[in-house]
């Protein structure tokens, strides 16, 4: 069905993800290709080539070469790139369960009461737990009659496209009444229905204009450091290359002048020109000759290092997550040495670091602890005497549902306060308990009473339903004191079927602690051991307490409570006085403890990085609580950081003011956590931020848009000039890994939106380490090797051309035979320095885990630089003299074995480029770290393959065959057949590699104690694979710092709870006593992710089989069925 679009017209659904498409391909990745500097000049250069006066090589040998290079590359780009439509603005659609939100959308109707819906919106925030949404009561008439729908002509009035997730402000003209919109109205694209039948939608915005778009940025061509480096490098050489000719051209008109006169009897000057116009043609001769300073073969070798080093990325065993089939994948072929110079992790917090798992751990009830870690050799408790128990639920402390069987009063009271106090709705299908919680923190306590016998079965706006130990209760509810950021509690008003009225509580601990009766000091003692215990494992913590209240007192206060929530000015205010009024003089009860899950292998990731200088900043949208915890559990945060500092200013002036005073008293071990990033992300306070954030040895930002989260991530790269990796797993971090250098997705719970953006994706956080610490490291000595090497060989082999024109009259000749000058980098020399670079490595990947602070050059730069660079350059320039002089000398004056004469051109073209193969293999047998029989065969082969190659291009045959192109007839078994010659070869050979030999002799000192250098030396020692790590210690910390409650519960919800716009239909009655018979095996399953295992319904916790039951087992007769 379709509304009636106004005359204006809106923007299409279509969104797009890629660089290209079919017709803007080819002009964008030539014009992309050719912003290498190196790719234009080789263009220049062809068309140079092509003019016969000043060309003495032909055309051919530079085309093929480029175009093979853009075809690759162009071919790569392609393959890198490959990746809905027909809804506009105005349209009326029909979503149905588990459907994924197209647009942003109002809604209009649903199949639900009161036309509510649930959505999912990991894909926006991260959050996992289901959230509530409301249509006005006019459309919802509407329900599913298509012709209704068919005929609605409201008008909608709003603000432009923008990227507020959290607002929207608009009206809603229909009839002749105007009704306000709001949020809690708006379906935004990238959620997720959940638990409705069907739902119809009137669409808002569509395509780039919906707020998820608005919040993801441009998708931008990516350059490594390197490349960046080489254009400025290439500069330089272009620059270079220019002075030598100009100095060649100078050169050849002082010849002309001086000599060349002498030679125009017998060689006339074509067209009579002059010795000016001689050297002009002549610097345009040797710009062509001496081009190999840049050889376009570097650019094509460069492509397929990286290849190589992408497919070492996609075959890695140890990145494949075999749970859920996901293997390690490089996205993009051409960033993999980037991974070695990472400075700065952005990191999401749920789904990343966690599993989105929260599992009730512990609890501390009336003085006493309870709750067991599981070492492999205890069993778990048997729930079986509770037939409606979550066969998912693991507890290892049997002493706990013993205490729940004899009856404990405390105990009881501690369940009834967790099967009460809440917002979860429960829903019966086919026979089971389905539980949809706000909060996950809040569906795992619920399910953990649950487990022990207090069952929270169902709801309505004035009561809830209970089955205590078998015995069916119904409570009434009289109120719901919601929670909020500033309160960080709840407290629910009750009545029980006995006619006694209570309050329950429950919150942080500061919070409740501050409301008890002063009876409690004792147990607030004993309990607050307890809570510095749990928080000390990373646990998040709160605590529970209840008051009896009076009859008169309550009615009262229930009148003044009514006044004031419809109170029209400074509700809240009213509400929140109301609120402290009735909690206090509470009773405490105790503690809980809840694990939010971990992904595994996280705290030991983050350690490894951090020994690694790698500052980690968690940005997530997360409360402050829940990123402290989790902080903690991941080894982000430390005991030794004794400071934490909190940035939560109201306004930009409080802001301003925290970053003032945190810079006037910093301590070096202190953590900072940013509560409002919009206010430290404004220009006149992002420098004072970005001090501040980098001061600190932890950074996490809590509560930051997916817009904020890039723009952090811009700050550090505008400001710092370091590499940035951002890694997340769902549409709200698509931002943020476009942003930095190195973008990581994680193919987790929340889409594969984070991995279709991303450069690099896996399925596990922990693959990180490898990814960076191994692929990263080895990608980035690889290619700073193979870089060195490759400018070394080239300026070695084009500065002896430049020696050689002082003694040919500047006339542009080469050197060298032409064959060998077109085969010296697509044959010779290529496949060796590829050997190396794809397989060499300075030491292995567990001696790599075992000393991450091997990665610390690559942030440093400290391999390959512009130093590194002029380095190589005068290596290569006395190399030049050596190949040049030496040869030159010892033919000058030498005679063959029978007196005939050997110095002509040819013998000593063939001396020269044999001489420069020997040294420049040798130069790269000391720079490989690890031979392997394809590096050897590699090295050899290619010396191997000159020689064959000459002997048959200098022989009879091929001169008869074309005479023209292959003149060096007889030169090699004329002239490799003395021993003069062989000697000379050695010569050479030995003075090229003298420096360096010299310089690590005299340097060896200062690197032994280089921490290469000494795990190098170990692993020479080992000489086998070295031991595996000794085994982590668990730290136990013993932080006084503790969650509030609830941290990803929103604000608001207990008003829908209590508001007659109910959420669920009244749920099927089930038995509920507890027979005298074991567990079923269709036991119920709740949903999402608070029972302590994942949505895809794989267990992580499963039960274990033949538990023994306990004496104490009251209401169980029969033994458990084997399972």
């Amino acid at each position: 069905a379709s509304h009636k679009k106004p005359d204006f017209r809106g923007a299409t659904n279509a969104i797009k993800t890629s660089k290209y498409n079919f017709f803007t391909f080819l002009p964008l990745n030539l014009f992309e290709q050719f912003q290498r500097i190196a790719n234009a000049y080789f263009l220049v250069l062809l068309v140079l080539q092509v003019i016969p006066q000043i060309s003495s090589l032909s055309w051919f040998t530079t085309v093929v070469p480029l175009i093979l290079v853009l075809t690759v590359t162009a071919a790569k780009d392609a393959t890198d790139d490959i990746r809905w439509m027909d809804v506009q603005v105005g349209d009326i659609i029909k979503l149905e369960n588990n459907q994924f939100v197209t647009a942003d959308l109002l809604l209009l109707s649903s199949s639900e009461p009161l036309n509510l819906v649930y959505i999912e919106t990991a894909e926006l925030d991260g959050e996992t737990n289901l959230k509530v949404r409301q249509a006005l009561p006019v459309t919802g008439e509407l329900g599913d009659d298509i012709e209704n729908l068919a005929n609605f002509n409201g008008e909608v009035r709003c603000e432009p496209p923008n990227n507020r997730l959290d607002r929207f402000t608009g009206t809603l003209s229909y009839g002749a009444q105007k009704y306000p919109l709001d949020n809690e109205k708006i379906l935004l694209r990238g959620c997720t229905l959940r638990n409705t039948g069907w739902c119809f939608g009137l669409v808002l915005f569509a395509g780039q204009e919906t707020k998820l778009m608005q919040n993801c940025g441009k998708s931008t061509f990516k350059r490594t450091s390197v490349d960046r480096l080489m254009n400025v490098l290439v500069l330089c050489i272009f620059g270079f290359l220019v002075f030598m000719c100009t100095i060649l051209a100078v050169g050849n008109y002082i010849w002309e002048i001086n000599k060349g006169s002498n030679f125009t009897v017998f060689l006339p000057r074509e067209n009579d020109n002059s010795a000016g116009f001689s050297a002009f043609l002549t610097f345009w001769s040797y710009i062509i000759i001496l081009n190999t300073v840049v050889p376009i073969s570097l650019y094509v070798s460069v492509e397929i290092i990286r290849l190589g080093n992408s497919f070492y990325i996609d075959w890695d065993r140890k990145m494949y997550y075999s749970r859920s089939d996901t293997p390690a994948e490089a996205r993009t072929t051409t960033l993999n040495e980037e991974l070695g110079q990472i400075k700065y992790i952005f990191s999401d917090k749920t789904g990343t670091l966690t599993q989105n798992i929260m599992i009730f751990n512990k609890c501390s009830i009336n003085g006493k602890s309870y709750g067991l870690k599981y070492t492999g050799q205890k069993d778990a408790v048997d729930f079986s005497f509770n037939p409606l128990a979550d066969p998912r639920f693991v507890f290892y402390d049997h002493s706990l549902v013993e205490a729940v069987k004899l009856e404990n009063p405390e105990v009881h009271a501690f369940f009834r306060l967790l099967a009460l106090c809440h917002t979860v709705m429960a829903e019966e299908k086919k026979g089971e308990l389905l539980y949809q919680a706000q909060s996950p923190d809040e569906g795992a306590l619920v399910t953990a009473a649950r487990n022990f016998g207090f069952v929270f079965r169902s709801r309505t706006p004035d009561s809830i339903s209970i089955v205590e130990m078998g015995k069916q209760q119904s409570y009434q509810l009289l109120a719901i004191l919601d929670f909020n950021n500033v309160r960080k509690r709840m407290s629910v008003i009750v009545r029980s079927p006995e006619g006694k009225l209570c309050l329950y509580c429950k919150g942080a601990d500061t919070i409740v602690y501050e409301r008890l009766h002063q009876s409690c000091s004792k147990m607030m003692d004993v309990t607050t051991e307890h809570l510095n215990e749990f928080a000390g494992e990373g646990l998040r913590t709160l605590a529970l307490a209840y008051r009896e209240l009076d009859e008169d007192y309550f009615i009262q206060w229930k009148q003044r409570h009514h006044e004031a929530s419809i109170s029209l000015e400074d509700k809240d205010g009213k509400l929140d006085e109301l609120y402290e009024e009735i909690e206090k003089d509470l009773l405490l009860l105790g503690a809980t403890a809840i694990e939010d899950k971990l992904q595994d292998g996280v705290p030991h990731t983050i350690e490894q990085l951090s020994r690694a200088d790698i500052k980690i900043w968690v940005l997530t949208g997360d409360k402050q609580e829940t990123a402290e915890n989790i902080g903690y559990s991941c080894n982000l945060l430390r005991e030794e950081m004794n400071e934490v500092f909190i940035i939560s200013g109201n306004s930009s002036e409080d802001v301003r003011e925290e970053l003032r005073m945190f810079l006037g008293q910093f301590c070096p071990t202190t953590s900072c956590f940013f509560h409002r990033q919009a206010f430290a992300l404004e220009r006149s306070m992002e420098l004072d931020f970005l001090r501040t954030a980098c001061l600190c040895k932890s950074v996490i930002c809590c509560r930051v848009t997916p817009l904020q989260k890039a723009q952090v991530v811009e700050l550090v790269k505008k400001y710092k000039q370091v590499v940035t990796l951002a890694i997340g797993d769902g549409a709200n971090d698509v931002s943020m890994i476009k942003a930095a250098h190195i973008g990581v997705g994680i193919s987790g719970q929340e889409g594969m939106q984070a991995v279709l953006s991303s450069d690099y994706s896996f399925a596990q956080f922990r693959f990180l380490q490898r990814l960076l610490l191994v692929h990263g490291r080895w990608s980035y000595l690889r290619m700073c090797k193979f870089l060195r090497y490759f400018f070394y060989k080239n300026f070695t082999f084009t500065f002896v051309h430049f020696w050689f024109a002082f003694f040919c009259g500047f006339s542009a000749q080469t050197v060298y035979d032409e064959w060998f000058i077109t085969l010296y980098n697509l044959m010779y020399t290529a496949l060796p320095v590829l050997g190396m670079s794809l397989f060499d490595q300075d030491v292995n990947d567990v001696w790599s885990f075992q000393h991450p602070e091997l990665y610390v050059p690559g942030q440093r730069n400290l391999y390959f630089s512009r130093k590194a660079f002029f380095k190589c350059a005068i290596h290569s320039c006395y190399s030049s003299l050596v190949l040049f002089f030496i040869p030159y000398a010892a033919l000058s004056d030498t005679v063959r074995d029978d007196g005939s004469d050997v110095a002509d051109y040819q013998s000593f073209a063939l001396l020269t480029q044999t001489c420069l193969l020997f040294a420049v293999s040798i130069q790269l047998g000391l720079e490989m770290s690890y031979w392997t029989a394809v590096n050897t065969f590699f090295v050899l082969g290619s010396l191997v393959m000159y020689f064959a190659v000459t002997f048959t291009m200098y022989s009879n045959g091929m001169f008869l065959f074309l005479p023209s192109a292959f003149p060096f007839i007889g030169t090699a078994r004329n002239s490799l057949n003395q021993p003069s010659v062989w000697l000379t070869i050695l010569l050479t050979s030995i003075l090229c590699v003298l420096p360096v030999v010299t310089y690590r002799f005299l340097t060896l000192k200062s690197l032994f104690f280089s921490l290469n250098f000494q795990v190098m030396f170990k692993v020479r020692q080992a000489k086998v694979t070295p031991p595996p790590p000794p085994r982590r210690a668990r730290i136990r910390r013993t932080s006084s710092r503790r969650s509030g409650y609830a941290f990803s519960h929103a604000q608001g919800y207990g008003d829908l709870v209590t508001s007659n716009r109910f959420l669920r239909r009244p749920a099927v009655s089930l038995a509920s006593g507890f027979p005298p018979v074991g567990r079923t095996t269709t036991g119920f399953s709740p949903m999402g992710r608070s029972a302590g295992y994942s949505p895809t319904g794989r267990p992580q916790n499963s039960k274990v089989p033949d538990v023994e039951g306990t004496s104490l087992q009251m209401f169980r007769t029969i033994a458990d069925p084997p399972l």
